[in-house]
């Protein structure tokens, strides 16, 4: 019989890319029974992965008070031989999984404490205050768990000492997804035309990933470059659009909204420039943002914050230019010579595309989470080489 893992989120949607498309994805290929436990109008399965619906919560208190409680009860309802959750909001449940003996995997995607000083929600004069709390309930819950798993080696450098059970799971792109829709003559780094358009994709459009400093310097391009800003995403609040529409570049900005998988490739496939341009918050100085290798995996030229890690993937790699988020005139100098050397920019995207095959694709993550879980769980094979490459995924 198949060991049967149980993944939690209340906080991420169920379609969300590295808990559904990539994890429970590789796991439900490699022969576990996988659940997944999110928000959902229903009960449902996909691609191997059944997704058990809990109501979606109103609000971040009713999240974390009824959604907890939800998630929790389908949790024990499953009965699962590991249970693998992502969201902090949960560690309390993740606990009381642990004291029915349970084997527990916290995923720990970012940097909590220092997540702190740019949550609107939190007054300033409690970021501190608030910091301090939220890392020392982590650090005790995280002596307490099965294992670990984190989204980045800088993430990891925190908690080694509170846990030898850990991997690093890297978010790095699922190349064959971007790919799609690519004749095998069009590969993305191959592409010779694309419209005069400089990308921005997340999950939300903010301040602090510098949503300002964009359209200014898009304000500050020659009006002999015809180019686009498409910001791909939520708004982060009601006011930040308004606020936006009211700087000289607006004009050239076109927001296309929330976008599904296959929306965000060919959003990929068709732009010129891809952006990751975010404030020095802390746990952005330390992260390695999935939108970068995605950018590099569509063959696109990157514009991205000149801080440390990005520093040197864009530098090893020869793929793009580092700019200061705080600088739009020289965002937009970045962007003028991109659009104005295509040939140079052609062959940024083309090496950055090699190395994310080579370096950072999600085939050689998948290894890693396979290989913990064989140990956690105690089976027998490891496959011999990704699921990715043997052509099964979806």
């Amino acid at each position: 019989m198949a060991r049967k893992i149980c993944v939690l989120t209340s906080v991420h949607p169920a379609s969300d890319v590295r808990i559904f498309h990539k994890e429970c994805k590789s796991l439900a290929r490699a022969g576990y029974d996988v659940t997944l436990v999110a928000t959902g109008e229903k009960d449902s399965e996909h691609d191997g992965v059944m997704h058990r619906a809990i109501p979606a919560s109103k609000g971040r208190l009713q999240r974390f008070l009824r959604g907890s409680l939800a998630v929790y009860r389908k949790a024990i309802q499953e009965d699962a031989d590991a249970y693998h959750f992502h969201d902090p909001e949960l560690i309390p449940i993740a606990l009381l999984l642990r004291l029915r003996g349970k084997k527990v995997v916290y995923d720990i995607h970012e940097d909590l404490p220092s997540t702190i000083s740019y949550k609107p929600y939190i007054p300033p004069t409690l970021c501190g205050p608030v910091s301090s709390v939220a890392r020392r309930i982590e650090n005790f819950a995280a002596r307490r768990f099965t294992g670990l798993i984190t989204a980045s080696p800088a993430i990891a450098d925190r908690f080694r000492r509170l846990n030898r059970n850990l991997a690093v799971v890297n978010n790095f792109p699922r190349i064959e997804e971007i790919e799609s829709g690519s004749s095998a003559g069009d590969r993305p780094a191959g592409r010779a035309s694309r419209k005069p358009a400089l990308l921005y994709v997340g999950m939300r459009i903010t301040r602090a990933r510098c949503a300002v400093e964009m359209v200014e310097a898009m304000g500050l391009l020659p009006e002999s470059v015809p180019a686009s800003l498409r910001l791909v995403g939520n708004w982060d609040s009601e006011e930040l659009p308004e606020s936006l529409s009211k700087l000289a570049g607006w004009d050239r900005v076109e927001f296309v909204g929330q976008l599904g998988r296959p929306g965000v490739a060919e959003e990929l496939r068709n732009a010129a420039v891809g952006l990751v341009i975010l404030h020095p918050e802390p746990n952005y100085v330390i992260s390695q943002p999935v939108k970068l290798f995605e950018y590099m995996c569509a063959g696109l030229p990157v514009i991205v914050s000149d801080f440390p890690i990005c520093r040197e993937i864009v530098n090893q790699a020869g793929c793009g230019i580092l700019v200061d988020p705080f600088n739009p005139k020289e965002i937009a100098d970045a962007m003028t010579y991109l659009l104005t050397h295509p040939e140079e920019a052609s062959e940024m995207g083309r090496r950055g595309y090699e190395v994310v095959r080579e370096k950072y694709s999600w085939a050689n993550e998948e290894k890693t989470l396979l290989n913990f879980y064989s140990e956690l769980l105690g089976n027998d094979e490891i496959p011999e080489q990704s699921l990715i490459r043997r052509g099964q995924a979806a």
